[in-house]
């Protein structure tokens, strides 16, 4: 087995993050495959090409069948293009001496080792250990408060890869829908409303799930009928928010819980009073309209 330096050049039709490893194996009756890389991280949702060359004696000897797979053992492979996980995902592109194995819609699932196998008329030959392949998907994190302001957050923000190299991959960001500034990390103010979302520069199509303050949360009362003492009633606040909303419910200005939802399985008419709930990430909170239950005796 012999290897040579990195290569950056390997073919790719979608958004390929970095190659490494060129590796070249050889047997001795003159049979071989070249994996153009041995390990590519790419983006969910964007397209790869797999590429290899291969080769064979070519006096009586002629290609019956390319395969690539993931799964069984290299003597009896599972062919990806039967797998009905990649159903409609994938196509293999084989002519003389090279051989590509094309993924499209990419999944976080499909993150594993490819192996490819030819047969011809003699012989058949796999190379191992294969190409890995590793797919990410962008998470913008919050990394640190610096202050808060009434209703605005001043905050840092992290833009996060599984398979990133450090200081290689350049982010952008954005902030409802607007470029914002080209570095790893960014740092602004941000207001219930905002929208903010990263990705890796010169590929903006493929932007990481966006994160903003919890939007105003919403209160219902369940039942909505009138309420008469011993009935069982729930108080729900609800909120859009990412990261996801803690809640906190008030009465009379007083916090009472920390969870989503106050449930009285006997209510009494101590219990009236005006209710408010605040919903509250690493970004921001917000506060709902104030509700007032009104308890009746029987």
């Amino acid at each position: 087995m012999r290897g040579a330096a990195m290569s950056l050049s390997a073919a790719a039709s979608g958004f390929v993050l970095f190659l490494l490893s060129l590796t070249v194996v050889e047997s001795q009756d003159n049979y071989g495959v070249t994996y153009t890389s041995t390990q590519i991280c790419a983006v969910k949702g964007s397209t790869v090409d797999i590429g290899c060359s291969f080769k064979h004696p070519s006096r009586y000897t002629y290609l019956w069948n390319t395969v690539w797979f993931t799964k069984g053992n290299n003597n009896n492979p599972d062919d990806l293009k039967t797998d009905p996980v990649y159903a409609g995902r994938v196509s293999y592109s084989s002519h003389w001496k090279s051989c590509t194995l094309t993924i499209r819609d990419l999944r976080e699932s499909d993150s594993a080792v490819y192996k490819f196998r030819f047969e011809t008329n003699q012989k058949s030959f796999t190379v191992l250990p294969g190409v890995t392949l590793t797919v990410t998907d962008l998470q913008v994190k919050v990394s640190r408060i610096i202050s808060v302001h009434e209703s605005q957050t001043e905050a840092e923000l992290k833009c996060e890869s599984s398979c990133s190299p450090a200081g290689r991959l350049s982010f952008v960001w954005f902030k409802n829908n607007q470029f914002m500034v080209e570095r790893r990390s960014y740092q602004d103010l941000f207001n219930p409303g905002d929208i903010i979302s990263c990705a890796f520069k010169g590929h903006e199509g493929y932007r990481s799930d966006p994160v903003y303050i919890p939007k105003l949360p919403s209160v219902s009362v369940s039942p909505s009928a009138e309420i008469v003492e011993g009935s069982s009633v729930t108080l729900t606040c609800s909120s859009d928010a990412n990261p996801a909303a803690n809640y906190t419910w008030y009465k009379e200005q007083q916090p009472i819980s920390q969870e989503k939802q106050i449930i009285f399985r006997s209510i009494w008419f101590s219990d009236s009073g005006k209710y408010c709930c605040t919903a509250e990430n690493e970004l921001g909170k917000t506060i709902s309209k104030v509700i007032s239950i009104n308890v009746k005796c029987e």
